[in-house]
Parts: C-alpha cells; structure tokens; sequence
C-alpha cells in the first residue's frame, strides 16, 4: 500500500475478530447475535445488504482499482486467480485459489508461474470465462487511460515496464510475457524470482475481461461480472452502487463468497458521523447496514462503551499498518546514528497511543512490522524506551554526540486532525523529546502538501511522521518499498525515506523473493526487519486499532487478518 492520505488512512481499516467495544471480550470467529445479544441464529438467504460509506466506490472498473482501498465491494463482482481465505483472524490472511484450480505452479526459480482455470466458469451473460480474458484484463490495466491500480505487474512481468496497453498495441498480440495455450491455462514469465505471486493474482488486474465487452473508460458503468453480483447502477461515479445477483454465478465454483443477500446498495461520500448516528439508530434499511470504511472516534467509542446492545455490534481488530518517525540521515543533525537512537530512546509511546485515541484505538509498536504471523513479526526492541521513555539514556547519546546542551529540531506532521500523522501525536512527541532536552519546532502542512513534501527525495524534512501499510499480509511488501535501495525514486514518489542501499539488505530481499514456501519467507522478513530496526532509520510508534459498528439485523460477521474489513461476501440479513 502506498502511504496514503489523511482519509484514505482512515478507511484502511481492520480488525481480527468480534470485541465488545470495551475490549474485554472477544470471540475467533463469526458471531450471529439478535438486537439484544441472545441465541445465535442461522444466516440465510434473502434481504438487501446496505453498505454505508464515507469513500465513495469511484473507477469501478478492475484496471483501476487499488484492491487494498475500497473495502471489499469489488471482489463482489471481479473474482481473481487467487483470492483471500474467506475467515476470521490469521486463517483469513492465507490466499487460496479462486478461478484457479490451485495457487499455480511456479518453475524452479519462481520465475514462470501457470495457472489452470476451474471448469464451468461463466459470466453474468452466461458466456464463458476464458484464460485469454484474463490476459486481456491485465494488459488494459497498462493503458494511460485506465491507470490508478497497484503498480507490481509493471515491474514483475517480462516488457511490462515499456508495455502501453491493447489500445496502443497494433500488433494486437498483447504481452509476449502472458501465453495462455489453450482457453484454460495461462502462463506469466517474470523478469525476477517472485514467490508471493498467488498474492498478487489476487490483485483486481487478475480479473477477466472479454475483448469485445471493453468500453474503455466507460467500462466501469457496467463491467461484465465474474462473481455472485453484478452492477444494475452505477451513480455519481460509484456514489451510489447496486448490486444484484448475477444468475450466472456458481458456488460450485466459488468456495469463499458466500452470497447471501439478494441485494447489495452501496451508498458512498456521507459524513462519517452521520454513518455511526445511523448504525446506532439501526433504523429501517439501516438494521441491515454495515460500513467498510468509517471507524469510530473515542467520543463516539465512549458512548457506545456503556451501551450493551450498541456493544455487541462493534467489531474490532488490526489492519497491517505501522505509524512511525521517519529520519532523513542526509539532514544534519539524524545523520549521527546517535541522535536518532537519542529519540528513539525518548518517545513515550503511552502518550503517543493516548494522542492517537488511547488503548482502544492503538497499541504501541517496537517493530517495524506489524505483530501478525502473517508478516513474519519478530520481536525486538533495541531502544528500549519503557511505556513512557527513557530521557535520561536520551541525554546521556546527545552528550556522546556533542550535544551536551541539547538540540533543536524540527518535526514536519500533516495538519490532519484525529490521524495518527497529525499534530496530537506531534505534539506528544514534542512533549517526550522535551524532556530530554530536546527542543521540537513543529512544522505541520495541509495533508497534500504534506504528502508530496515527505516523497520528495529534494526536500524531504529530516524528521517526520509517516506510516505504512501492506499490499498483502506478508513482509515483502512492508519491507522492500521502505528498505530497498534499488526502490529509491528521484523523479516521482519516493518511499525508502531513510535511503538505505546496502548491498547485504538488497540480496536479502531477493533471496526471500525467491522462496515459494510462505511460512519460510516470512520468518526470513521478521528477521530482516530486527537486523534493519537496529539502524533506527525509523521510530515505530504504534499499530492503529480499528473499531467499527454494524446493523443489528446483520449476521455472519467475518473480519479477517488480510483487509481487516467486515467481509461482505459473507454478510447476511436473514436468519432462518
């Protein structure tokens, strides 16, 4: 995930199971609980699912899409390769086939991957799905016209990186890079060892379109559905989305969606307070109503804390995303190691997580990655600073250093209110390094300005906040963007802020590429992440937590490790 703005941060949410708002109890799995928290009951087929959301569902068309942003309405109509496993907590952070019959079939050095399509898949016209679709569904994701979807298959596939898309492409044979021999087998030849490519399959691009249905830019307003619903309306760009169910579906080919609702109406661009007031007052359409984008605030927390029933209808949990201080070692004086462990020392994360909303909304960090399995997450903490730092080992560094009399500093925020990139937490962090003789001059900017300032490798600041977030539950995309010397962008958006290009790093990184067995590349990025965190080219600070309310006629609630999203393919309204 690229680091994102204000709001879309915000709607980045997660969560790993069911927890009462207060955070005392919780359960691993889905749980279907009447208004008044009594008997489970049996989710069943029928009703009209609403989505309520701040983000509108703009660019609908698979090319376009970024798959970590927008909730998880798109995969209702675009199924991919490889999907995510359909269930609560850490099984949910697992990929598993979906037009596929397996995850693929790497050669030896995870360089060809291929990939045979299930039998019977079909459209909502009920034509077939072929591999040939699905060839052509990633090649216009190359078009100028059709950009704004993740950027991977550009790098990774073999003339990706000077491929413009079918509509430029006259000799009309597409990607040398994508054979698909026969309509149900597809082969991808990449130019690097990629052993997370079935998480990339997941990705939208994956999705088939027919050659002759593509309407360019206007294909959005009714893309050909692949999955259980398909669009009957499209407002206002995404605005407004209505989904329903596309006939031509089959669950004997589709093990994850459930489908349950006969209809989905997608409502987007409300205010997010009044999507929470809604969920509350559960109303009407809005008894069956969930958000896959909108968090509650601590005020709003507070009160539906000491509501029981409002309580039982929050679900809670972790997305993959790390807030942190990042340095700039080329901006005197974080190019001395000393001064940035000196910080590292003096940030008192308890202030920094009650900034950031208090214990219910965040949890302190030590670690770059996030502490999920998925991720590899191994624990360390090599500055350890204690819950509210340590100024006086601060002190003692800045004297090693040559700063017996202290410093001055400036720390560069967005002006974002309630985000973890904002002033409270600056302020909190101006506060903590105070105390060790620190001075923090505050330098906050309107959430674009701020954005492109601290991609800028020209005039990136010296010290400032950041955050980042993952593609996929795996290390690899938390680690190469921000670590990686060979992803270091002087014309555009820059990501490795610490500008670390050590050759021992890059090998590693393309060792771990190279392994088609996730557990043992993930244990491999956990260890990366210790060896780098003890540069302190960044300050983890904390791991936002997300809480979110649902309708009360709304069963099956199923929030996983990988988008920490409700999963709208397994809502239902009815229970029998």
């Amino acid at each position: 995930m690229r680091q994102s703005s204000a709001i879309a941060r915000r709607v980045a949410a997660a969560s790993v199971s069911l927890v009462l708002a207060s955070g005392t109890a919780a359960c691993a799995g889905p749980r279907d609980a009447d208004a008044g928290g009594g008997a489970e009951k049996t989710p069943a087929k029928g009703g009209t699912l609403t989505v309520l959301n701040s983000a509108p569902q703009t660019d609908f068309d698979p090319a376009r899409l970024y798959t970590s942003g927008g909730g998880n309405i798109p995969g209702l109509v675009f199924r991919t390769l490889t999907t995510r496993n359909r269930e609560a907590g850490a099984k949910g952070a697992k990929v598993v086939p979906d037009l596929a019959t397996d995850l693929g079939r790497p050669s030896k050095n995870a360089t060809v991957w291929t990939y045979t399509l299930k039998k019977g898949l079909k459209y909502e016209d009920g034509s077939p799905i072929t591999t040939a679709d699905v060839k052509y569904g990633i090649e216009r994701s190359f078009a100028a016209e059709l950009s704004g979807g993740a950027p991977y298959l550009r790098d990774w596939l073999v003339g990706g990186d000077t491929y413009q898309g079918p509509y430029k492409d006259k000799s009309g044979k597409g990607l040398a890079s994508i054979e698909t021999p026969d309509e149900r087998t597809i082969v991808f030849h990449l130019n690097k060892p990629e052993g997370e490519f079935p998480f990339l399959a997941t990705q939208t691009q994956f999705a088939p379109v027919p050659r002759s249905k593509d309407k360019g830019t206007k294909y959005e307003e009714h893309p050909l559905s692949s999955g259980p619903y398909k669009v009957v309306g499209n407002e206002r760009d995404g605005e407004r989305l209505r989904l329903e169910r596309n006939p031509h579906w089959s669950a004997a080919t589709d093990a994850e969606r459930k489908a349950y609702p006969d209809a989905i109406d997608v409502r987007s661009g409300l205010d997010a307070s009044v999507i929470n007031q809604r969920l509350a007052a559960g109303r009407g359409a809005d008894a069956a109503a969930v958000t896959t984008d909108t968090n509650l605030g601590p005020a709003e927390l507070a009160k539906v804390s000491g509501d029981k029933d409002l309580a039982a209808h929050v679900g809670t949990g972790h997305f993959g995303y790390t807030n942190y201080l990042a340095f700039n070692p080329k901006v005197k004086p974080f190019d001395d190691p000393k001064v940035r462990q000196a910080i590292a020392y003096a940030v008192d994360r308890s202030s920094v997580v009650n900034a950031a909303g208090g214990s219910s909304l965040a949890e302190p960090a030590t670690t770059f990655l996030p502490d999920q399995k998925a991720f590899g997450h191994t624990e360390y903490d090599h500055f350890p600073a204690g819950a509210s730092g340590n100024p006086r080992k601060a002190r003692r560094l800045l004297k090693e250093a040559g700063h017996e009399n202290g410093l001055t500093i400036r720390l560069t925020h967005s002006n974002a209110k309630n985000d973890e990139t904002g002033p409270e937490v600056a302020t909190a962090v101006q506060d903590a390094l105070k105390k060790a003789g620190i001075t923090v001059e505050l330098d906050g900017l309107e959430d674009n300005d701020y954005s492109d300032r601290i991609h800028d490798v020209d005039h990136e600041p010296g010290l400032f906040l950041s955050g980042w977030g993952a593609d996929w539950p795996s290390g690899g995309p938390f680690i190469a963007p921000i670590f990686d010397g060979r992803q270091i962008v002087k014309d555009g958006a820059n990501f490795n802020t610490g500008f670390l290009d050590d050759k021992a790093v890059n090998h590693e990184i393309d060792e771990i590429n190279e392994l088609t067995d996730l557990d043992a590349a993930a244990a491999r990025w956990g260890a990366l992440d210790k060896k780098i965190g003890r540069r302190a080219l960044t300050v983890p600070l904390l791991h936002p937590v997300y809480k979110r309310l649902y309708g009360k006629d709304v069963r099956n609630v199923v929030i996983s490790d990988w988008t920490g999203v409700l999963d709208v393919s397994q809502v239902a309204v009815k229970s029998s």
